[in-house]
């Protein structure tokens, strides 16, 4: 098997991997928003550190599934004409939509992504959304892995959808 063949299925992987990772940060999420509303409304010890710690855990969600959700095509997707189209169309859809949209989006969001991570480190930026003020810096890093991510998984597309239109055959 050609490394062109194996390339977008190592991607896949990773981008499995990735969801996989995330969904415990759903996991995280609930158990932390289950204890802030016992402490809050039944003893009347409401914490400073889970507001922060759910808003970073549902970033991570996001961010480690996004290249998983465009693995398994389960974005979200106005497709009232899409649907309807052939294979070969709808891959020329792909294919212009990530040239054209999809690749300078994501480019920039990971360069500035990049950007703010290694500034976070550099000068130990903290959160401030509370009077925890927890790190940025493994958020803002975690954030940049999760775009990084999302670009591979959205070049590995683009390969299956070029190979798809040149040769009329799936790449798989």
């Amino acid at each position: 098997m050609t490394f062109v063949r194996k390339l977008p299925r190592m991607i896949d992987r990773l981008s499995a991997a990735s969801g996989a990772v995330g969904k415990w940060f759903a996991v995280l999420l609930v158990l932390i928003g289950t204890f802030e509303t016992i402490s809050r409304h039944f003893f009347n010890a409401p914490t400073i550190w889970a507001y922060d710690s759910m808003c970073m855990a549902g970033g991570a969600i996001y961010l480690l599934g996004a290249s998983y959700t465009y693995m398994k095509d389960s974005h979200t997707r106005v497709d009232l004409l899409y649907s309807r189209c052939s294979d070969r169309t709808k891959a020329l859809i792909d294919v212009i939509g990530a040239a054209v949209f999809l690749f300078p989006l994501m480019i920039i969001m990971f360069e500035m992504s990049v950007t703010w991570a290694i500034r976070a480190w550099r000068i130990n930026e903290v959160m401030f959304n509370s009077f925890w003020y927890p790190p940025a810096a493994p958020y803002r890093t975690l954030f940049a892995i999760g775009l990084f991510l999302l670009l591979l998984q959205a070049a590995a597309k683009f390969a299956r959808d070029l190979y798809f239109l040149v040769r009329n055959e799936t790449l798989d």
